[in-house]
């Protein structure tokens, strides 16, 4: 995890001035802010085009009675890919066009699909519920629905 927050605060900014001090040097440095806000305004207009598709997915498939699994994950991808268009420089921005795209972002999707259903990706506590003291227990006891009007299980040993 540490690995993770070191490249993700130290790394990627440093390749990312790397970048953008290269393309001033080749370009010139009012060209380079010239580019890096046109790349930000097509990424804005691509977000906007590929959220507006990803939602209309998400109500048909909503509206058909299905799961919208992939729908979900395609709109965390495009809202991610939003954030990364904030973000300035060359790198985030090509990496937030590729998951803007829908033949990459399918790609990306899958893997994620597959990660979770695999369990182990998305969450430190995947299939584990919370104890109430700051740990977590493996699932699989009795879940009771708090909000349910069912009578609870006769249970041995539980008094009424």
């Amino acid at each position: 995890m540490f690995v993770l927050l070191a490249m993700a605060f130290l790394v990627i900014p440093i390749a990312e001035i790397y970048v953008i001090v290269q393309v001033a040097g080749g370009i010139g440095i009012p060209e380079t802010i010239l580019l890096l806000i046109a790349i930000s305004f097509v990424g804005a207009w691509l977000a906007r085009v590929a959220g507006l598709t990803v939602l209309h997915r998400l109500q048909r498939t909503v509206r058909a009675g299905k799961v919208p699994s992939a729908e979900l994950v395609d709109g965390a991808l495009v809202l991610f890919a939003g954030a990364l268009m904030i973000t300035p420089g060359f790198l985030s921005d090509a990496l937030a066009i590729l998951l803007l795209l829908p033949p990459s972002r399918a790609v990306v999707r899958q893997v994620v699909l597959r990660r979770i259903r695999a369990g182990g990706g998305l969450g430190r506590f995947v299939g584990t519920v919370p104890t109430g003291r700051g740990q977590a227990a493996p699932a699989g006891g009795d879940v009771w629905d708090v909000d349910g009007w069912e009578d609870p299980p006769d249970r041995p040993g539980l008094s009424r």
